[in-house]
């Protein structure tokens, strides 16, 4: 009789608890909700997550020798479409890569006027599928984003797309960013 009245006690004291806290977290939630410091239409890139492995974009933004292509992405509007679940492959070209381009290039296609350009030149870096470095083989033939497609080359354990040697490999929480040495043009 003692543990039954014990044990009905025991319950009702964390039903007590229970709703107590029920009670209390709604307006915590709402609160937390009204305070979100993500824009209205922010799209995927507007989550802040500092926990979780960075997507393909937050990869390029944590590079500095990536700020041309953050600038162009940002410029062609392929932020949230590059921060969704992909999967995808993106052939990333450095500063350096950019430079090499001749004088003038980078500004015009930075243009509001050539934004579609710009977008297809990015496409172009771009393929819906994760592919490895190991995965790679010579003479594959990639389909990207822009509906074009990129040529893998091996030599002597060195990997080429379109001739651009792939320099580094940093896996994303999306997919995998090829850091490259050359800018890729669509034919």
């Amino acid at each position: 009789m003692k543990i039954n009245f014990l044990l009905r006690s025991v319950l009702g004291l964390m039903l007590v608890f229970w709703l107590a806290n029920c009670t209390n977290s709604a307006p915590n939630q709402a609160t937390t909700t009204s305070e979100s410091s993500a824009p209205a239409g922010g799209g995927q890139s507007a989550v802040q997550d500092d926990i979780s492995q960075k997507d393909v974009v937050k990869v390029a933004v944590g590079s500095p020798d990536h700020t041309t292509l953050v600038t162009a992405v940002k410029a062609a509007d392929l932020v949230n479409v590059l921060s969704n679940a992909g999967p995808f492959t993106v052939f990333a070209p450095t500063n350096a890569a950019f430079d090499l381009l001749p004088p003038g290039t980078v500004e015009g296609l930075l243009k509001p006027d050539k934004k579609e350009a710009l977008a297809d030149i990015l496409q172009y870096h771009v393929a819906v599928a994760v592919y490895k470095t190991d995965m790679l083989q010579d003479g594959q033939v990639i389909p990207m984003a822009n509906d074009g497609k990129v040529t893998i080359g091996v030599k002597d354990g060195k990997v080429t797309v379109n001739g651009a040697n792939i320099l580094a490999s940093v896996p994303a929480s999306n997919g995998i960013v090829h850091v490259i040495d050359a800018v890729l043009l669509p034919k």
